[in-house]
């Protein structure tokens, strides 16, 4: 299992908005707002990197209100 942590910087206004529809997104497993240069953070888990990408790339940066992100890859162990 792969992990992904995206950092997400939303324009002023859109933060409720944008913080809904990630929530409609199966594969974000955990989202929280933060404080500082990024608004939220996203947990992602995906079958591969491949599919994190995808994730990122056609779900996550095409929300209205998303000025950019940066994505933390990683492995899940258990």
């Amino acid at each position: 299992m792969i992990v992904g942590f995206v950092l997400i910087h939303v324009s002023p206004v859109h933060e409720r908005e944008v913080f809904r529809k990630l929530r409609e997104i199966p594969e974000v497993v955990e989202l929280h707002y933060l404080f500082g240069p990024y608004d939220l953070i996203a947990k992602i888990e995906a079958s591969d990197y491949e599919r994190l990408s995808e994730i990122v790339v056609e779900k996550i940066r095409r929300i209205d209100g998303i000025l950019y992100t940066s994505t933390l890859r990683g492995l899940k162990f258990y």
